[in-house]
């Protein structure tokens, strides 16, 4: 089992993104209510036209005897000045409710148009970036190689494919998932497979010869999405598991991107393994309460230890949502572990109300793991992660139950509101279904794509109502 002497770290924080718009999905979408059509129709009459159309109908339909050519005449204008009031009032009730709409940051029910594309075509084009950037090469040792380097603009000249780059663009292969085998998943997946370091496991290519936890989990994930050999993969999840122990590696259990990362590629891989529990444990010890939002629970870039507590940082504790709802789903939870997973979502929601926060919330950021090199403890290894913030708030703010925790604080309004903002984020960072991070070579990463995919196809189908 897991100890929990961890040692804090700090992370930098920089950069943003463009902010555009996009419709929430709300309890109130899905087809207009008969009501709701009439008073659509009523507003669409002009008020004085409306009233004069009922006059002259009443006109030519009364009675001739009734008590004189005057009383037809004051029957007939009092009933159009009746339709007329009806009619402006029905108008004043519709823009009443799309200005309500638009101020909580809600679009009306209804198609809502984009330059960005359509969901399928960003689909493709994602898969036509794939195809650009696949790497296929021949590597003495290792045999041929197919898959990509970390960013999707590196591959001319061909470059060698990474642990790293291969496994996200193998999860967002199988996302697509294409009936016309230009890319074969199954070559994808060999090519991990001979990227394995000699002693076992993978590692990102700044981390030298030996293996890493937080790359061996997401490279394992991949593998058994892919259909890999549960025989195959047991060596290395045992491998993934030796990895854990706070001796080896105190520095890592330390901080909160790799903790969430192994219990995601864990949880995947490995759903039964023994070391889940203790490493749910560390993440839950890990949060800390912010004065400045409530006092909620929430977790900074290091995890709280009790010797200093670390910075609040809405990337983090969007990951450490995301990744105790996916524990809760396949192991269960308690009490405590269940009120920690929602205090990081009310800590989320929270934001809505500070000034700036949740603009800041959304802000891309970057940190930097720093432990002691394994080849030589006087040198440090240096391991540079940058943050998808936006994507990372939505899928928290789209996980089981965010929806209830928000009616019971913040109210649903404000989740709308921020789950749309987070996710027109998303949409706005991307060009034909390749996401930028900046304009270097680096600057489309494949896993920005894939992270940024989850996040629109999942919000199609909270949005979506047969």
């Amino acid at each position: 089992m897991l100890r929990q002497e961890v040692g804090a770290r700090r992370s930098g924080v920089a950069g943003g993104g463009p902010a555009p718009v996009p419709g929430p999905p709300s309890s109130a979408d899905g087809p207009p209510s008969a009501p709701s059509r009439l008073l659509t129709w009523l507003a669409r009459l002009g008020v004085p036209a409306a009233a004069f159309a009922v006059f002259q109908t009443l006109v030519g339909i009364l009675p001739q005897n009734l008590a004189g050519e005057a009383a037809r005449y004051c029957l007939a204008a009092t009933a159009g000045v009746g339709v007329g009031a009806v009619v402006w009032l029905s108008a004043a009730l519709v823009r009443a409710r799309a200005a309500a709409a638009a101020g909580r940051g809600v679009a009306p029910p209804g198609p809502v148009a984009s330059s960005a594309g359509s969901l399928p075509e960003l689909m493709d084009g994602a898969y036509e970036a794939l195809r650009r950037g696949l790497s296929v090469v021949e590597v003495p040792g290792h045999g041929p190689l197919t898959g990509w380097p970390h960013s999707l603009a590196e591959s001319e000249p061909p470059v060698h494919p990474t642990a790293f780059g291969t496994a996200y663009g193998l999860h967002l292969l199988l996302d697509i998932a294409p009936y016309d085998g230009r890319i074969r998943a199954g070559e994808v997946a060999e090519t991990l497979w001979r990227l394995r370091l000699p002693g076992g496991g993978w590692a990102a290519r700044s981390q030298g010869s030996g293996a890493r936890p937080e790359v061996t989990a997401v490279v394992l994930g991949a593998l058994a999405r892919a259909g890999a050999d549960p025989r195959l993969l047991e060596a290395e999840i045992h491998s993934c598991e030796a990895l854990l122990d706070p001796d080896h590696d105190a520095f890592g259990l330390a901080n909160t991107y790799v903790v969430t990362n192994v219990l995601r590629g864990l949880l995947r891989a490995a759903p039964g393994s023994a070391s889940l529990g203790g490493l749910r444990a560390v993440l839950v010890g890990g949060a800390t309460g912010d004065p400045a939002r409530g006092h909620h629970r929430c977790w900074g870039a290091a995890l709280a230890t009790g010797r200093g507590n670390p910075a609040p940082s809405a990337v983090h504790t969007a990951r450490a949502v995301v990744t105790l709802d996916r524990a809760a789903r396949v192991l269960g939870e308690d009490a405590r572990q269940r009120a920690v997973r929602e205090e990081g979502l009310r800590w989320l929601l929270a934001g809505a109300a500070l000034p700036g926060a949740g603009a800041a919330d959304l802000a891309n950021c970057q940190e930097e793991v720093r432990r002691p090199g394994q080849d030589d403890p006087l040198h440090q290894e240096l391991l540079s992660v940058r943050h998808f913030g936006a994507a990372w708030v939505a899928r928290a703010l789209m996980t089981d139950g965010a929806r209830q925790v928000a009616a019971e604080g913040v109210g649903p309004a404000v989740w709308e509101a921020q789950l749309a903002a987070a996710v027109a984020r998303v949409r706005g960072m991307q060009r034909g279904g390749v996401w930028r991070w900046d304009d270097g070579p680096m600057g489309n990463p494949v896993w920005m794509a894939y992270q940024g995919l989850s996040v629109l196809r999942r919000y199609a189908l909270m949005s979506y109502r047969p």
